[in-house]
């Protein structure tokens, strides 16, 4: 290597990591407690309020996955978006994110699906999609990127939501994006106001 440098790992995006690893460890503890562990910890559905499990899966189900091609399906591309996003926003932005997208979709579920149990990253995964778009806001404009992203992965979920019969829960992508596009919205905007401020 160039002046004797060697080459040395580097832990570039502290939450998506943190993240990643503990969906492969939910899904291992899935296997070991033949899914016990999923479904009491992390994944959500109606239960009892007085129950704290209750609202610790609010938050914990998007760490829960039904089998190995889930968790692929999500990390592979959380992997690809979300260090460009912690890089962008930070990482205590980008943890809550998560926190807020895992929230929302938690109670969305609870509330109108009371017989499904709900988990996954998906909505997560979502949310940075669309909050993707955003990186390059301008004020007082929306970037094409964000029209295409969203014409492209909501109009999809929403033709597989009527036509598509499957275990895929539609609507918790649809929310997950919607959510991603408003924090989006927000956080830059807060950026351009105070770029504008600092510029004064």
């Amino acid at each position: 290597m160039e002046n004797g440098k060697k080459l040395r790992l580097s832990f570039n995006s502290p939450v998506i990591l943190t993240f990643t690893f503990l969906c492969f460890i939910v899904l291992i503890l899935d296997m070991i407690t033949a899914k016990q562990t999923t479904v009491n910890f992390f994944s959500v559905y109606r239960s009892s309020f007085a129950n704290p499990l209750t609202y610790l899966r609010m938050f914990t189900h998007v760490l829960g996955h039904a089998n190995w091609e889930h968790l692929f399906g999500n990390v592979t591309m959380l992997l690809v978006v979300g260090p460009l996003l912690e890089e962008k926003y930070g990482s205590l932005n980008t943890l809550l994110i998560i926190l807020i997208t895992a929230l929302v979709t938690g109670l969305v579920n609870f509330f109108l699906f009371p017989n499904v149990r709900l988990l996954g990253a998906s909505g997560v995964v979502f949310a940075f999609i669309l909050l993707s778009a955003f990186t390059c806001v301008k004020e007082r404009e929306i970037p094409i990127t964000f029209i295409l992203v969203a014409l492209i992965y909501m109009g999809e979920q929403i033709y597989s939501a009527i036509f598509v019969k499957d275990n895929v829960s539609n609507l918790t992508h649809l929310i997950g994006g919607g959510v991603g596009s408003v924090l989006g919205f927000i956080m830059n905007r807060k950026k351009m106001y105070r770029s504008n401020t600092g510029n004064q």
